[in-house]
């Protein structure tokens, strides 16, 4: 087989559409392109099917009721409207009274899409108490636990996290949330469509969730909202023409819709056997790496992990400078959460990493479309690639003399 580059190694940023998605969303464009909310003609008819089909997919794929999906534009919007919706609907006191209006708990290393609406509600009264993981990136239900009170109205913890691919423990902190009669959110980005959801064993109220990270399109995602025990109620976010049962206003976008339906039929039919063929070339890929560098770290619980994402640290390399000298493989650099900041990945330093292997981080993701042979590619071009930075680095050969480089004492000049 011969091997096409660069390759295509940032599956957790975005994946490519199936091919299969693609073709299920072409009709949509041109000839089914009513609007679902036209209730008295044909036209919005055929739409409305091509929507509720999709809705009664993603239901499939994650235990749920159609009922209980709520299409919104993808996991940042799903995550803004769980978080602030649920927070203003059980609110203990009205904006504006003085007093704590409810106690939110989240995570240190969340998404951006759940930190930034827990620190908006912070300045509209709530109290957040952001849980510090162990340095696996682990969060337990015992954390969560312990960081509850009487006045707890909401919990959201990712259930994998999107840059070292832990797992939480999400079904037994939904069963403890269930028990104190809090609510509980997690966002699934990462996590639907790769490995098994079922909403009601798992313990989730609401879950956030978008289709570009499951091969479907860019643009659209869903929020699930549990119907019963709990009957989970939310304060809507966006006004207007009252769709989504009232949730979510705004035309939908049919063929984005259609496109996410399709894609969590394929996952629900191939997770299994692709879960394994990931996991095989994540540990081909990870042991490749250690096996030929020294002075390495695999990010994230050695165990409870996610298949396709793999976080690696560089001793006495910068991340920036390695993505540079690896031209031919698209991965993201763990030292920057976005690509206009050169600050050190957030959720590294949450996990007690250092600056220096912060800087140093790269995350490469697998996905469907990704082969043995580029595995092997990724192994010989990171090696060779680190091997020949380092032969740049004072740092690196004090390193190999002994010294201790933690331990010098830098003057400023």
């Amino acid at each position: 087989m011969t091997l096409t580059k660069p390759i295509y190694f940032d599956n957790a940023a975005t994946t490519k559409c199936d091919p299969r998605v693609v073709e299920a969303m072409l009709p949509y464009f041109t000839e089914i392109y009513g609007n679902p909310g036209s209730r008295n003609h044909s036209f919005g008819w055929v739409a409305e099917d091509g929507v509720e089909t999709a809705r009664r997919q993603v239901a499939d794929l994650l235990g749920a009721d159609r009922k209980e999906i709520i299409f919104t534009s993808g996991a940042t919007e799903s995550n803004n409207l769980a978080i602030k919706g649920a927070a203003s609907m059980y609110a203990k006191h009205p904006a504006g009274s003085g007093k704590c209006r409810g106690h939110i708990i989240t995570a240190m290393h969340e998404h951006k899409a759940t930190l930034d609406p827990c620190k908006r509600l912070q300045k509209e009264g709530f109290e957040v108490t952001y849980l510090e993981p162990g340095a696996d990136g682990l969060i337990t239900a015992k954390m969560v636990e312990d960081a509850m009170r009487d006045d707890t109205i909401l919990v959201t913890i990712m259930w994998a996290n999107n840059e070292i691919g832990t797992i939480n423990e999400i079904p037994q902190i939904g069963a403890l949330c269930h028990d104190r009669g809090v609510i509980f959110h997690t966002d699934g980005t990462q996590w639907v469509g790769k490995m098994p959801t079922d909403v009601n064993t798992d313990n989730v109220d609401l879950l956030s969730m978008s289709g570009h990270k499951l091969y479907g399109p860019k643009g659209v995602g869903a929020l699930y909202v549990r119907r019963r025990r709990p009957r989970v109620r939310l304060t809507a976010i966006q006004e207007g023409g009252g769709q989504e049962r009232g949730m979510r206003s705004g035309t939908l976008n049919v063929t984005g819709i259609v496109g996410l339906g399709k894609a969590c039929e394929i996952a629900s039919q191939e997770m299994d056997s692709e879960r394994e063929r990931l996991l095989s070339l994540r540990t081909k890929l990870e042991s490749g790496i250690t096996a030929g560098l020294s002075d390495v770290q695999v990010n994230g619980h050695a165990e409870k992990r996610l298949p396709h994402i793999s976080n690696i640290s560089y001793g006495f390399v910068e991340g920036e400078s390695l993505m540079m000298a690896c031209k031919d493989i698209a991965m993201s650099s763990g030292s920057a959460c976005t690509s206009a900041s050169l600050e050190p990945s957030y959720v590294l330093k949450a996990l007690g990493v250092g600056d220096d292997l912060a800087h140093s981080s790269l995350r490469m993701s697998l996905g469907r479309f990704n082969t043995e042979e580029e595995v092997d590619f990724a192994i010989e071009q990171v090696i060779k690639s680190v091997n020949k930075l380092r032969e740049l680095s004072p740092l690196y050969d004090m390193h190999k003399e002994g010294i201790d480089i933690t331990k010098i004492e830098w003057q400023a000049h």
